[in-house]
């Protein structure tokens, strides 16, 4: 699943980029989600809802808060992001690529270079997935770097994952979130899993992560102290 959001103050441009897009697109697994007239909504949004969005196309002259100023300050939270810019003057370009931009389109927009940039976004989309987890609740779809995780924990019939900015619940239980994980979580308690790469300390009932103190109970203490020093070692 490839979710897009295009951000452009001209809405004859946002038209245009659409329409080219919704050609190349595949049905069914990829789409155009959020369209944003300002540079400060993007932000704001995103900011919001981490993951939810894979790939952005951002105008570089928009008016307000510039596409370079909002790249900084999307960097500022999110990392991942695919950004493309949108841009009729090539003077921006080395710009675009300081704020770790994954390539840029020149006004108007080429269906091929359309096309070429779509396949290394799912190249690259194709790689992550194995480290990355989707979580569906009802208020969207949530896709995470597993390294950005801490832990999860479950309560009556949801898990919640958390990241060191929040927690996101869904209907699922923690059992079949192990088995998801493929052994890379580590089992600390009936209601926690947790990340060995966050491990900061283990204690004699607990388990340390960063502002976060776990209970570990006596049943998987001694199988997840194994666990989490052959993670660190490796």
């Amino acid at each position: 699943m490839l979710r897009i959001a295009l951000c452009d103050d001209e809405a004859a441009a946002r038209d245009a980029l659409r329409i080219q897009l919704e050609k190349a697109l595949m049905e069914n697994t990829e789409d155009i989600v959020y369209e944003f007239s300002t540079g400060t909504g993007a932000v704001s949004w995103l900011q919001k809802h981490p993951g939810e969005i894979d790939l952005l196309f951002l105008d570089v002259e928009m008016g307000g808060l510039n596409g370079m100023k909002c790249a900084e300050e999307i960097r500022k939270f999110d990392q991942n992001l695919m950004i493309v810019f949108v841009t009729g003057y090539a003077d921006y370009v080395f710009d675009g690529y300081r704020t770790g931009a994954l390539d840029y389109i020149m006004k108007p927009v080429q269906p091929g270079k359309l096309m070429e940039l779509l396949h290394r976004v799912r190249t690259k989309m194709a790689l992550e997935e194995k480290d990355r987890f989707l979580v569906r609740n009802t208020d969207g779809i949530w896709r995470f770097r597993l390294h950005d995780i801490l832990y999860f924990y479950s309560d009556k019939r949801l898990v919640y994952l958390v990241t060191g900015n929040a927690e996101y619940p869904f209907y699922d239980r923690l059992e079949k979130v192990e088995e998801r994980l493929d052994g890379r979580f580590i089992r600390i308690h009936q209601r926690f899993l947790i990340n060995p790469e966050h491990v900061e300390r283990i204690g004699k009932d607990c388990i340390l992560l960063p502002e976060h103190e776990l209970p570990c109970s006596r049943k998987y203490r001694a199988q997840a102290a194994a666990k989490i020093a052959r993670s660190i070692l490796h």
